[in-house]
């Protein structure tokens, strides 16, 4: 059997060859150790590839359900809030209704003094329906509008209506197929106060008629005043607990969002990232080798007579 001939060229060329991959593979592992990245362009693995950019869509996807729900607990909070206060003032205008209807000696002045105290508390609590997140009334359902009531108490904004939800309500997407509402109408809150009969329950309209009925010192009418004020609050107080309730849920999701961001950062990072001390000691092990390589090529490819000659 007659084995093929090897010639200098062939050597040379093989030599070189090999001296190439050498550096070409010293150079990625310099990429990745620059970088801080294994993954530098697709070729360095196609199927690690897919799963980086399906994960980074994952990312995404988890960080905008955060910042829904950052801006969902912002409308909420600024509804609770606004509640709380109002529910507070409730409670003081039903203190001054009952001291009105057990002082049987009020004077004119007396009285005057009671009802203009409720009438503060009435354009208070107008002031503060018409409260705004991100110059919007939060009470204003999803009007364009700058105020949810008018200066008299009469609702301005959209009211909201169950079977249209998606057109009537302000909701944020904070989960898969998860909407959970943030905006609460006036009247859901402070009841309708376009009903202007002696048993209304809209909360302004029963504020003016305790006012009218101190002046006139019309007790009678006062004690139906203060159960009608007693069921506006009972309903101000049912709205602060659907609030809260709204509240706790967009909380969670908002933290099963960011535990999601958390997996998905670390799949990515297992991925994508190097093992920093392995790759050192593989860069490391490359220079030896290709310092090795060059030892060897000098040994093997001798220089000849014609090398001397030139």
């Amino acid at each position: 059997m007659i084995g093929g001939r090897v010639t200098e060229s062939s050597i040379h060329t093989r030599v070189l060859a090999n001296l190439q991959r050498n550096i070409a593979k010293g150079a990625k592992i310099q990429d990745q150790l620059s970088s801080g990245k294994q993954l530098n362009r697709p070729s360095d693995s196609p199927a690690g590839t897919v799963s980086a950019l399906q994960l980074r869509g994952e990312t995404r996807t988890s960080q905008q359900y955060t910042r829904n729900a950052d801006d969902g607990l912002g409308w909420l909070g600024t509804l609770e809030q606004t509640l709380g206060s109002s529910s507070s003032l409730v409670n003081r205008a039903r203190d001054l209704t009952v001291q009105a209807l057990n002082t049987t000696t009020n004077g004119v002045q007396a009285n005057e003094a009671l009802a203009g105290e409720i009438d503060q508390i009435r354009a208070s609590l107008v002031s503060y329906a018409n409260t705004r997140y991100l110059d919007r009334p939060v009470f204003g359902g999803n009007t364009t509008g700058p105020a949810a009531y008018d200066d008299t108490g009469g609702f301005t904004g959209n009211a909201y209506d169950p079977a249209d939800a998606s057109r009537t309500s302000v909701s944020r997407t904070v989960g898969s197929n998860v909407k959970v509402r943030v905006d609460m109408t006036g009247p859901e809150a402070f009841g309708d106060n376009t009903d202007t009969t002696d048993d209304t329950t809209g909360l302004f309209r029963v504020l003016d008629n305790i006012s009218a009925h101190i002046r006139a010192g019309d007790n009678t009418k006062l004690a139906n005043d203060l159960t009608s004020l007693d069921k506006a609050g009972n309903k101000l107080k049912s709205a602060i607990s659907e609030i809260g309730s709204r509240y706790n849920r967009i909380t969670q999701m908002k933290e099963s969002a960011q535990d999601r961001l958390l997996s998905v950062t670390s799949q990515l990072s297992d991925i994508e990232d190097i093992d920093l001390p392995k790759t050192i000691m593989d860069m490391q092990l490359q220079q030896t080798s290709y310092q090795a390589a060059l030892a060897a090529t000098a040994k093997v490819i001798q220089p000849s007579l014609i090398d001397f000659l030139r």
